[in-house]
Parts: structure tokens; C-alpha cells; sequence
């Protein structure tokens, strides 16, 4: 699934760029970038465009990368679902 990343928080991405989730490294810049500097709906968008069991191997595969709040909420989270 190709997505066409939102220049708020993919500024560093060329203008035409988009992340293919299907692709490993695409989706975990993804989650990590939309979890540390997304906002609400960047969020639900993440969640309604991974499946859970995805998003949580992505996650734990990265978890060291995210600040301690970040990933101890991800992880609440995670863990409550």
C-alpha cells in the first residue's frame, strides 16, 4: 500500500516521495516519525492503515528508537489491547 506521506512530518522526504508499507523500512519510518511527531488523526490514520499484528512488530523492532514517554504509552497501549 503506497501512501503519500503528509510534508508536516516528512519534511525531509522529496515532494513527490511516497512510502510503500508493504515495504519494511518505508513502514518503520512511518510509525516511528507519525507515533513521535504526529498529531490525533495522523495516529488513526497509522492504525486504520497497518493492521495491529503488523503495527506491533514494527514497533517492537524500533521501541528503542522513541523518546521513554513515547514508547512506555506504546507499550501500555500495546499491552491493554
Amino acid at each position: 500500500m503506497n501512501i503519500l506521506p503528509d510534508k508536516k512530518l516528512f519534511w525531509f522526504l522529496k515532494d513527490s516521495a511516497s512510502l510503500d508499507l508493504a515495504n519494511t523500512a518505508d513502514l518503520e519510518l512511518y510509525v516511528q516519525q507519525v507515533l513521535t511527531r504526529g498529531r490525533m488523526e495522523d495516529v488513526k490514520a497509522l492504525l486504520t492503515a497497518v493492521d495491529f499484528k503488523r503495527f506491533k512488530q514494527v514497533f517492537l523492532k524500533i521501541k528503542r528508537f522513541f523518546p521513554r514517554e513515547v514508547r512506555t504509552f506504546w507499550e501500555d497501549f500495546i499491552e491493554s489491547y
